[in-house]
C-alpha cells in the first residue's frame, strides 16, 4: 500500500506542471499578485512541514539516543547546505555558460534563460522531491501527506513561472507544457528509487527526513521569504504575512487529522 501512496503522490506532484497554462489567462499584473500569494503560502507550509512534522518525526523515531539526536540536527544543516550548493551550482552554470556569459547575471533585466538548463534543473529537483516523498511515506502516511502538500505548494508558483520562462525562451505553448511535464515525471522515478532503496536500508529514511527539512527551511528562508517581505503597500505586506502564517497553521492542523497518531 505504501508504494501505491508514493506513486500517486509523486504523480500528483508531476501533474502540477500543467498548472503553468493558467498563467496565460491572466495579465502580468494579476499573475504577479497571484504568484506572491502562492509563494507566501508555500513558504509557510515548507517551514511548518520542516519544524512541525519532519524534524519531530525523525526525533520520535530515534527515541532517547542523544548521539543520534545530535546527528538529526547535523543532517538538517547538511540538507540546508546541500540545497544551497545545488542552487549555487545552477546559478553559476547559468551565468557562465549562457549566450551572454557573465552579463546574464550582471544584468538583472536580462530574463531570457537557458531553457534546457531550466528543464534539467527542474528534473533533478523533482527527482529529489520524489526521494523525499518516498522517505516520508515510509515513515507513515501522515508525514508522507504533509510532505507531499508542502512540495506541491512550493511547486505551483514555480511551475507557473517555469512555463512562462520556457515560452519566453522560445518553446511554443504545447512543447513548453510537454517538456515541463516530462521534467516533472522525474519525481515518480525518485519515488520508486526511494521506496526500493529504503526497503533495502531502512536507516536511510531516518536521515532523509532531516535532510528534507533542511532543504525546506533553505527554500523558504532563501527563496520564498525574500519575495514576500517587500512591498509598496501595507495591505500587500499584511496579506503576504497572513497567508504565510496560514501555511504554517495548515501544517499544524495536519497534526490533528484522524490518522495522525502512530
Amino acid at each position: 500500500m505504501t508504494l501505491i501512496y508514493i506513486i500517486l503522490a509523486t504523480l500528483a506532484v508531476s501533474l502540477i506542471s500543467f498548472v503553468g497554462v493558467l498563467g496565460l489567462a491572466l495579465s502580468k499584473k494579476k499573475l504577479d499578485n497571484v504568484l506572491l500569494v502562492l509563494v507566501a503560502l508555500a513558504g509557510g507550509s515548507l517551514l511548518g512541514g520542516a519544524f512541525l512534522h519532519l524534524i519531530p518525526e525523525a526525533i520520535h523515531e530515534i527515541g532517547h539516543d542523544h548521539e543520534q539526536l545530535q546527528m538529526i540536527f547535523i543532517f538538517v544543516i547538511l540538507g540546508f547546505l546541500l540545497f544551497l550548493l545545488i542552487e549555487q551550482g545552477l546559478h553559476w552554470h547559468h551565468c557562465h555558460t549562457g549566450e551572454h556569459g557573465g552579463k546574464a547575471c550582471a544584468d538583472h533585466s536580462h530574463k531570457k534563460p537557458m531553457s534546457k538548463l531550466i528543464l534539467i534543473g527542474d528534473g533533478v529537483h523533482n527527482l529529489i522531491d520524489g526521494l523525499i516523498i518516498a522517505a516520508s511515506f515510509m515513515v507513515n502516511p501522515l508525514v508522507g501527506l504533509v510532505t507531499t502538500i508542502a512540495v506541491a505548494l512550493h511547486e505551483i508558483p514555480q511551475e507557473i513561472g517555469d512555463f512562462g520562462v520556457l515560452v519566453y525562451g522560445g518553446y511554443n505553448k504545447t512543447k513548453a507544457l510537454l517538456f515541463n511535464f516530462l521534467s516533472g515525471l522525474t519525481a515518480v522515478f525518485g519515488g520508486l528509487i526511494g521506496y526500493y532503496f529504503a526497503e533495502a536500508s531502512g536507516g536511510v529514511v531516518l536521515y532523509l527526513l532531516p535532510i528534507a527539512a533542511g532543504g525546506f527551511i533553505y527554500i523558504a528562508a532563501s527563496d520564498l521569504v525574500p519575495e514576500i517581505k517587500h512591498g509598496e503597500r501595507a495591505s500587500r505586506l499584511a496579506l503576504n504575512f497572513s497567508v504565510f502564517v496560514a501555511g504554517i497553521l495548515l501544517m499544524l492542523l495536519m497534526k490533528y487529522l484522524p490518522f495522525a497518531s502512530h
